[in-house]
């Protein structure tokens, strides 16, 4: 490009660059550029998620075995914790204030215990969800990977500890007079549904938790409500039979009681279908699909932002 100077001399001048007037999105899209940490699409992020199923598998064994390392009992609190959580709430509940009206002995002490292991399952895997993001930003910062293999690997670091705690639970309502039977298989599906309706749960609060880490300090307070709240220490039929019935169907169709529920069915002998509220099956099933899939979605739609700020 040239032009005519005033003493009749020709000037060239330089020619535009050919990224001169672009915005900063276009210049990026015609070098190739990608934005770090961009949420890719939910189909891919099932198949980065799954290609890292072997990290979240070792990342939970690793967390369960570093749990209690600093303890000379180790892991033995596994399962020490929650049969001494329900041995106190046995002399409360069940001494005191005489939570087992309508259960003999028999009946009453795997239903405590059943019920405090199985809450504990979804308490501490809300709790570990909450933290799950804020709690390990080093790790989320430093590398790329996708985040829900964080929470997801908490959830079942509380399942495998669950099942260690499972043969205490076993033991218990053997020495009490309830025997294996059938009924024992359908340990298998409510642990399933429940993993599921636990994972789900901890996809949303570790959300929430890595946009507001004070979070993980009121969540004890609301997982105390929750459990007072789901008949862990007494049959919700039972115990508010003189009360208006709405308010045990809200209270037992609670996911947290169904589940609890659910495995007193499948573990004690008299615990039979009058203590189940009626469709329990379908509203555990509902309960896990409504969770895993929406906590899934929810956690996603926030993945670029995780570990920012």
């Amino acid at each position: 490009m040239s032009e005519t100077t005033h003493d009749a001399t020709v000037a060239v001048s330089a020619p535009a660059a050919p990224d001169e007037g672009l915005t900063a999105k276009e210049l990026a899209a015609r070098h190739g550029l990608t934005v770090s940490g961009a949420r890719p699409s939910l189909i891919e992020y099932v198949r980065q998620l799954w290609d890292r199923r072997h990290f979240i598998l070792a990342f939970s064994r690793a967390k369960l075995t570093a749990q209690y390392s600093q303890a000379k009992l180790g892991q033995l609190w596994q399962v020490a914790t929650p049969l001494l959580n329900a041995a106190v709430y046995f002399f409360i509940f069940g001494l005191l204030l005489e939570a087992d009206r309508g259960m003999s002995r028999e009946v009453y002490i795997p239903f405590l215990v059943t019920g405090v292991f199985v809450f504990t399952f979804t308490q501490s895997s809300v709790m570990a969800g909450v933290r799950a993001i804020s709690g390990n930003l080093g790790l989320v910062r430093a590398l790329h990977f996708p985040r829900a293999s964080l929470p997801v690997s908490f959830a079942l670091q509380q399942l495998q500890q669950l099942l260690f705690s499972m043969i205490v639970l076993f033991a218990v309502t053997i020495g009490f007079g309830h025997y294996p039977d059938l009924s024992w298989l359908l340990i298998v599906p409510v642990l399933v549904l429940q993993f599921c309706f636990n994972t789900g749960l901890a996809l949303i609060m570790a959300r929430a938790g890595a946009k507001t880490p004070d979070l993980a300090q009121l969540m004890p307070f609301v997982m105390r409500t929750w459990m007072y709240a789901s008949g862990v220490m007494f049959s919700i039929p039972i115990f508010l039979a003189d009360k208006p019935a709405w308010i045990a169907n809200v209270l037992q169709w609670n996911p947290a009681a169904i589940y609890m529920d659910l495995m007193r069915f499948a573990l004690i002998d008299d615990y039979d279908q009058k203590f189940l509220p009626d469709h329990v099956w379908a509203a555990a099933g509902a309960w896990a699909v409504l969770f895993a899939l929406g906590g899934f979605v929810y956690f996603w739609k926030a993945e670029e932002r995780y570990g920012r700020g």
